[in-house]
């Protein structure tokens, strides 16, 4: 029953999703959109509104990874061998939490002007917990998981928190494509270390989502979805 608006910076997989998902509706447009582009942004929350004349369910989700230790060093010297570059850093900073703080931003707009109900969904990570090698990664999932309480204080200073919640999702380790074409072994390690003795299901994080824009008692906080995972004491 929802009228969707998909994003994303490629083309063919865009295309490819909003084929899939005209099969089920045809309440479904596809916006060609860089995150890091403050235009893209605005033009996406625009096109939804033109479209649809409501948002209200905003998942900014676009991220990626870009690991590697901060400093390498020798094993036969201990002196640096290597060092994480700045564009390393930045490029994972700049779609992960830039791109997000965009997003949430021009669609928060829209949604205030032609009042809107609804949530701002972020995706956080148990990787905001500090994982080494994620210097990146983790500092961009830990500033998502404290947007929903500035976002939510924001809100509340101006009147309308209860019309404009603001959540966030912490994933463990989840079964995509991507994880489970991994290396057996390393996939294998990963669950030993979930409780539940399994990676979590990309529908079981979509049904926590839709849990949280169904339930308004729900504002201001993060919500990890991990299967109790535990994280080695060297990160």
């Amino acid at each position: 029953g929802g009228k969707v608006v998909i994003a994303d910076i490629m083309e063919d997989a865009l295309a490819t999703a909003e084929a899939e998902l005209k099969q089920i509706s045809e309440n479904v447009i596809s916006v060609k959109c860089n995150v890091t582009v403050e235009e893209d942004c605005t033009n996406l929350a625009e096109r939804a509104i033109e479209q649809f004349g409501q948002i209200n369910l905003v998942a900014p989700f676009a991220g990626i990874t870009g690991d590697g230790l901060m400093i390498k060093t020798d094993r036969e010297t201990g002196k640096v061998s290597g060092k994480m570059s700045l564009d390393q850093f930045q490029k994972v900073i700049d779609i992960n939490l830039t791109g997000v703080f965009l997003t949430v931003r021009e669609c928060a707009e829209q949604m205030i002007n032609h009042n809107c109900r609804g949530l701002i969904c972020l995706v956080s990570s148990t990787g905001s917990l500090g994982t080494a090698g994620q210097i990146n990664y983790s500092s961009s999932k830990a500033a998502m998981s404290v947007m929903p309480k500035v976002i939510t204080a924001e809100f509340f200073r101006r009147g309308f928190a209860d019309k404009i919640r603001c959540m966030a999702v912490a994933p463990g380790y989840v079964g995509t494509p991507m994880v489970k074409n991994m290396d057996k072994k390393i996939v294998d390690n990963i669950v030993q270390q979930v409780p539940i003795n399994r990676l979590i299901e990309p529908d079981e994080v979509v049904s926590l989502v839709g849990e949280l824009y169904r339930n308004e008692a729900m504002a201001g906080e993060t919500v990890f979805i991990h299967g109790g995972l535990r994280l080695g004491s060297k990160g």
